[in-house]
Formats: structure tokens, C-alpha cells, sequence
């Protein structure tokens, strides 16, 4: 299971305990997570610690998608058939949970992470909601000292894309030095930081996948749709 993963001690990684988290008749598969990294660079440390995170997930027993932002266009009324664009929402509403990585650029997230958030809209497709009651945990990446500017910002879009944030995150610092030249990440705090982040998201995903749609219902909904409903069905032939 860690045979991937070198700088897991074995002893101390466990799987989720599907038994304790999940009640009888939920979910059985499992746990669909996209991942979204925020740079083009060949030598990307986004990408680099997206990657290193995907391969614990998998080791926690997830089903991962990994969306290459490459030739995704800016938002425009144009682009809205882009082939990029569909992919990126219909992984989005596969997805029951996601991560978002991104390098800190002028104290901010990059343009290349904003523009994949910004194509998903919270409006429902096809009836559902691309981002609506998922899990989410937020990574970044800095070339200096350690900052928390990019996970502040990606955790105020996250409760703007009404997704559930789990509180922990990683943030490395000075990235260029903890990975080495095949883009694996060095054992460090760093490392482990990451480790805990996936796994608290496998927690916080088994624990309410199955119940999203409940949490998320809202009473300001059901009387808009009920005044809707009444317009529709009291409104006078023309």
C-alpha cells in the first residue's frame, strides 16, 4: 500500500475506518477527489505537491483525478463550450470532495488557480451543483518564508462555493528545497503536514458524502422554490 510512498512509516498510517465513519446504506466507493493545481511551469511545485498528495490519497483507499490547467481560457461568454472548461466541470461534479494547490505569486494565488475556480459556477448543472456540499483541503506552495496568504484567500472562495474547508493545511515553504530533482517531495514536517491534511479529508469526506444534500438544503431555498411553484401554478392564462 506505501510501497510508492518512502517517507511513510507504515506502522503510523492507517486507512480510514469505513465501519466507524459511515452508516449503513451510505456510499460504498471510493472517495472521488479532484485535485487542481495553480501553475504552468515545467518544474511546477504546485504540481509537484499535488502529485505527492494524490499518491496518499490513494494509499488512504480514494479515487483521484488530477485536472491539467494547460489551454484552460479565460472566463468569457466565448469559451463557455471549451473543451477545458467542460472537462474541468464535469470532473468537478464527479468529484465528492477536492484540493486545491497553489503557488503564492505577489502574496496572492496565481491567475492560472483563480481561473479554474472562477469556471465553476455555483449555479446547478444538469440539476446539481459543481461545488455545492463537497469536501475541501487547501495546500500552497511559497519560494520564501512560510505564508498563509494564498490558503486565506482559497478558504474565504471555498465558503463562497459553499464546499465544506476542513480546518487543517499545508503551506511549504521555500518549495525549491524540498523536493528533489524527480519532483519527490524530501521527508520533513513539510511532508508530514501534507500526510495529515489528505488524511483529514478522507475523514471529513466518508463523514458527510453521504449526507451533503441534507446539510446543504436550506430554508431560504424552499421558499423560493414554493413561491415559484405557486406563481407557476397560479398564473392566469394569457
Amino acid at each position: 500500500m506505501t510501497k510508492d510512498l518512502p517517507n511513510i512509516e507504515p506502522d503510523s498510517f492507517q486507512r480510514p475506518d469505513l465501519d466507524t465513519l459511515s452508516l449503513p446504506g451510505e456510499p460504498g466507493h471510493p472517495p472521488r477527489v479532484l485535485m487542481l493545481y495553480g501553475s504552468l511551469r515545467g518544474r511546477s511545485y504546485s504540481r509537484f505537491l499535488t502529485l505527492e498528495a494524490k499518491r496518499v490519497l490513494e494509499a488512504l483507499g480514494a479515487e483521484v483525478k488530477v485536472f491539467d490547467p494547460a489551454g484552460l481560457p479565460l472566463v468569457s461568454d466565448e469559451a463557455e463550450g471549451h473543451p477545458k472548461v467542460l472537462e474541468l466541470r464535469e470532473l468537478s461534479l464527479w468529484s465528492e470532495a477536492q484540493v486545491w494547490c497553489s503557488p503564492e505569486r505577489h502574496g496572492a494565488m496565481t491567475g492560472v488557480m483563480k481561473t479554474q475556480i472562477d469556471w465553476l459556477p455555483l449555479a446547478p448543472i444538469g440539476g446539481v451543483r459543481p461545488t455545492q456540499g463537497r469536501t475541501l483541503a487547501l495546500m500552497q506552495v511559497s519560494g520564501g518564508s512560510q505564508s498563509f496568504n494564498t490558503l486565506n484567500q482559497m478558504r474565504v472562495l471555498g465558503r463562497w462555493m459553499r464546499m465544506i474547508t476542513i480546518p487543517n493545511q499545508s503551506s511549504v515553504p521555500k518549495a525549491f528545497a524540498e523536493f528533489d530533482e524527480e519532483g519527490r517531495m524530501k521527508p520533513s514536517p513539510f511532508y508530514n503536514r501534507m500526510v495529515d491534511v489528505m488524511e483529514e479529508l478522507m475523514k471529513f469526506t466518508l463523514l458527510t458524502r453521504g449526507r451533503s444534500e441534507y446539510l446543504v438544503d436550506r430554508y431560504s431555498e424552499r421558499v423560493e422554490s414554493a413561491e415559484a411553484l405557486s406563481l407557476r401554478v397560479n398564473q392566469r392564462s394569457i
